[in-house]
Order: C-alpha cells, then sequence, then structure tokens
C-alpha cells in the first residue's frame, strides 16, 4: 500500500500532526490496516476506498498504532488535502463507521487547505469516578481547574474529556504515565484528554493526552476540536462563532485549528486547517 504522509493543521512548512493516508483500490481487511498503521508509527492512519466512479464518495476509517478509532479530524484534515491534489478542490463525502461527514479541499496561497464538517455533537458533566480518574492521573484537583469553564465529557464523533485550567505554566508542565493514561482512558471509553488554557473567549491554547491510541501527546486533535466546540456552544460560551486552538508549542510542533459553529445545539461543526506534505 502506498502511504501519503501529511502534517495537518500546520503553519506554513512548520509543525502539525503527522498522518498516513492510504487510497485503496479495494477494501482492505482490518488486520492490515491495524498493521501498517503501526508501521508507519503517526498517531493516526486513514484509509480510504472510494465508493463512486468519479471519487467524491469514500469510505473511511482511522488506525492509531494501537487501535481502530471511530474518528479522527487531523487525519480527515490530511486525507481532505490528498483527495484535493488528486481530484481537485470540492467537497468529497465521508462515510465513517459511526456517522457520515465531509471534508472540503481548498487551494490557498500558502498550499492546500481543508475544513471537515463534524459528525453531531454533544457534551455532559463528568460522573464522579471520571473526574476523580482523569484528575488524579496528571496529578491535578479542583484547585487547578478555571471556574469559568467546568471539566465535562464531550463528544464530536469521538468521546473526550476536557480539562480547562487556571494555569498556563500547568498545561505547559502536563505530566502523566503512559500506562495508566491507557487504562484510564480505556475504561472510560475516551480516545483522548484534552487539557486546555483560556487565553480569551475566542483563543485557547490545548493539549491532548492520547494513550488510548498508545500515544502520549497529540499534536494538533480536530476530533476533539469539534467536540469542545459543540461543548461550548452547549454552555452558552461567548464563542462569537468561530474560535482558534492553538496546540502542540510544548512539545515542538506548533499547530493551528480554526472552528467555526453555529448555535444550533448539536449540530456538525466545521474545522480548519492547512496541510503539508511530510518529505
Amino acid at each position: 500500500m502506498d502511504v501519503q504522509r501529511i502534517s495537518a493543521f500546520s503553519q506554513g512548512s512548520e509543525g502539525g500532526n503527522p498522518a498516513g493516508v492510504v487510497l485503496l483500490q479495494s477494501p482492505a481487511s482490518r488486520e492490515d490496516m491495524a498493521r501498517i498503521a503501526a508501521e508507519v508509527g503517526y498517531s493516526e492512519t486513514v484509509f480510504a476506498v472510494a465508493q463512486d466512479d468519479i471519487g467524491k464518495t469514500w469510505r473511511a476509517r482511522y488506525f492509531s498504532p494501537e487501535s481502530e478509532v471511530p474518528f479522527c479530524g487531523h487525519a480527515t484534515i490530511a486525507l481532505g488535502a490528498v483527495l484535493g491534489k488528486q481530484h481537485g478542490p470540492g467537497t468529497y463525502s465521508l462515510v465513517l463507521n459511526d456517522a457520515n461527514i465531509s471534508v472540503e479541499a481548498a487551494e490557498s496561497p500558502e498550499g492546500l487547505v481543508a475544513t471537515l464538517f463534524s459528525p453531531p455533537t454533544r457534551s455532559r458533566a463528568l460522573a464522579n469516578d471520571e473526574a476523580r480518574d482523569v484528575l488524579a492521573l496528571f496529578g491535578l484537583t479542583s484547585d487547578d481547574l478555571d471556574p469559568r469553564l467546568a471539566p465535562a465529557h464531550i463528544h464530536g464523533g469521538a468521546n473526550h474529556v476536557v480539562l480547562p485550567l487556571k494555569s498556563r505554566n500547568t498545561l505547559a508542565g502536563m505530566d502523566y504515565d503512559l500506562d495508566k493514561g491507557r487504562n484510564v482512558m480505556r475504561v472510560h471509553d475516551l480516545v483522548t484528554v484534552m487539557l486546555v488554557f483560556i487565553e480569551s473567549d475566542q483563543t485557547f491554547v490545548v493539549r491532548n493526552a492520547f494513550a488510548s491510541g498508545g500515544v502520549l501527546e497529540d499534536p494538533a486533535t480536530g476530533a476533539a476540536a469539534a467536540a469542545f466546540a459543540g461543548y461550548l456552544r452547549d454552555c452558552t460560551w461567548p464563542h462569537g462563532g468561530r474560535f482558534t486552538i492553538r496546540q502542540g508549542e510544548d512539545m515542538g510542533s506548533p499547530s493551528l485549528i480554526t472552528v467555526s459553529l453555529d448555535d444550533t445545539k448539536g449540530a456538525s461543526v466545521r474545522v480548519t486547517g492547512s496541510a503539508r506534505e511530510i518529505t
């Protein structure tokens, strides 16, 4: 299989989150996809096979080095960039395991840009055991949390927990044991835990722990960004219809995610990012 390597949510020639993209001529076995994703070693590799003769609808599946995930934002942006390069700018329909979404490919002066239209979003308060286990994993207490935004269980195609932090220094010092994180995330059926510093009402600095996939940290997490947007909408945060996420700064891979949304609770949100080929 030909694996294309794309960094999604990049800033110019730097940063972003690497993803593998494999365009298949026919469906591959789960075992083969899992093996290739492990060999590639990125946090996710997406496998897509065309469902029509004109390449406008694709069946897509996402694999981390250790597991299949239902939806991955940065790999979707990478897939959109590859489809745009090979088939031209436009909108492509994607059939996922649990949802139907789309990705739009466009050109910009800086190169390829893609926008994913997420699965429906939802959120809820954390259960006591979820809050206890996730806080303990990072060595945090309730005193470390920003009271302006409650910790929550958020969903936008995959399950995440978000922990808003008072201090940028606390965010910068994020650390945890990978094996313990894997266990906590699998017990509570989480793909990532999203730690957030509120820089302004429309700007957030983020780190995402991805132990469920065998990766300590993601430099850009589009699926969590979509889920977070749904949560901000649910709690009537003054998002202004658009906000940005800066991620990856503390791991030396600066990434920029732009999210657009309306006030329709549960509706899809739009997650946009640049993409660059990894050579």
